[in-house]
């Protein structure tokens, strides 16, 4: 059996942000294996997230952030209480999607806001691209565009611009986030101004 030493523990908690005895589980479960261990607390945190999903989130911050004079972002970013809405770690994240948006430049919040016509019209598109494949191939190949058309467009499933890996999504962000505070959170609504530009 692996020793998990204290420094190993206060390691694991430093990166992400995790308890002691989360880290201490975590590195026990995954026999010392760092990068597991960081899985682990990951996978668990999104368990935790979706418990917490259904809480009421009223309260937060507004956020904004301005680029070079051009770009200008609000947004709501709701948590359940006033105390979590005045941490640094919740006011960092809001700072963060703040800054994402204002680079990425999402059209929409997540999958559900897409309006069905704009939905359509992609798929339409994409089936007029692919010819002379079977049906069922056809569908695949819209599908996956599909899905590359939501990650390009809907904030949440958007791939976080300041992660060097580029893996984790604004989606998962959050999710870290609810695990780490302990709360509900929730990217109500954004605004992008773009100076010049027209609505």
């Amino acid at each position: 059996m692996t020793t998990i030493s204290a420094d190993m523990v206060k390691d694991l908690r430093e990166k992400t942000g995790a308890g002691m005895m989360d880290c201490k589980r975590a590195l026990a479960e995954s026999s010392g294996d760092f990068e597991k261990a960081i899985d682990c607390l990951r996978q668990k945190g999104l368990a935790t997230a979706l418990k917490k999903a259904g809480r009421t989130a009223s309260e937060g911050l507004i956020g904004s952030y301005v680029h070079m004079d051009k770009i200008g972002v609000l947004v709501e970013v709701n948590c359940e209480t006033d105390f979590v809405a005045k941490t640094d770690d919740f006011r960092g994240l809001v700072k963060d999607i703040s800054l994402h948006i204002a680079a990425a430049n999402p059209a929409y919040l997540s999958l559900e806001d897409v309006p069905q016509d704009v939905i359509e019209r992609e798929k339409e598109i994409y089936r007029a691209q692919v010819t002379g494949k079977p049906p069922q191939v056809v569908e695949k190949i819209v599908e996956g565009k599909l899905d590359k058309f939501f990650c390009e467009n809907c904030l949440l499933e958007q791939v976080f611009v300041k992660d060097p890996e580029q893996k984790l999504k604004i989606k998962d962000l959050v999710t870290e986030k609810i695990a780490k505070l302990g709360e509900n959170i929730l990217i109500r609504r954004f605004a992008r101004f773009h100076l010049g530009e027209k609505q």
